[in-house]
């Protein structure tokens, strides 16, 4: 279940648990493996992305599929390669599975605007897949042999923002993927969807659910700890003055 990782471009972060970071925009996609089912946090930015992705894990696994897909929220660079995969749950955070229907071309543009080809953008968004299952608290997923969670902890980055944790074993921490809402290579984005003045409780959020020794996975950039949840917390209370 372990293979080479490496050698794919993936870093492995504990047994069974992997994260990529994409190139161009430096997107991180998670993976978590179960006897039963396999787990994929984001999707990539483009179809082609996807595919490289499903191909990659397929390889890394001995030609398991990704069979349940989480998507942290709902920009161009998390949810475009979804269409890449076939017969998997998806899951989002509530409001997720409306606003991908509603506002396709909005995504569409974004994508363009951030450099994907207007070909690539318009294909993918076509096909685009919206979560058939969506979460306003938490929800167990039970992969065989380990359970994970996925945690509405938004708003904050955006109006939807889903969060997974992988609970700890007895040899390894607690693993948390954010998303977007911490951010290593760059400072912390806030579009037009961002609700800043939400975006420090839902740091708080996160923290709760790790703790102090989990390993926080950015939706953008290196794996961090705790201390560095808590530093950009900080910050971002006093760039959007929020107490």
């Amino acid at each position: 279940m372990d293979v080479s990782w490496e050698d794919f471009g993936w870093e492995r972060l504990a047994a069974g648990v992997g994260r990529r970071r994409l190139p161009i925009w430096d997107a991180t996609a998670g993976v978590v493996v179960g006897d039963d089912a396999v787990l994929l946090f984001d999707t990539g930015a483009t179809l082609r992305e996807g595919a490289e992705l499903r191909a990659q894990i397929e390889t890394l696994l001995g030609g398991r599929r990704v069979t349940h897909i989480a998507l942290s929220h709902p920009h161009f660079d998390h949810v475009l390669g979804t269409a890449a995969f076939s017969a998997v749950r998806v899951y989002g955070a509530v409001g997720v599975d409306d606003l991908l229907v509603r506002d396709r071309d909005v995504l569409r543009d974004d994508a363009i605007r951030h450099g994907v080809a207007p070909d690539d953008a318009a294909q993918a968004t076509d096909v685009l897949v919206a979560p058939q299952h969506v979460v306003s608290g938490e929800w167990t997923l039970d992969l065989g042999g380990r359970q994970v969670l996925l945690a509405n902890v938004g708003p904050g980055h955006s109006g939807h923002d889903l969060a997974l944790l992988v609970p700890a074993t007895a040899t390894e921490p607690e693993i948390v993927f954010c998303g977007d809402l911490v951010e290593e290579s760059g400072d912390p984005q806030a579009g037009p969807d961002a609700i800043p003045s939400r975006w420090p409780a839902a740091l708080d959020r996160l923290l709760s659910l790790g703790g102090e020794d989990a390993v926080y996975v950015p939706g953008h950039g290196a794996v961090v700890d705790a201390a560095f949840v808590r530093a950009q917390r900080d910050e971002l209370a006093r760039r959007f003055a929020v107490s």
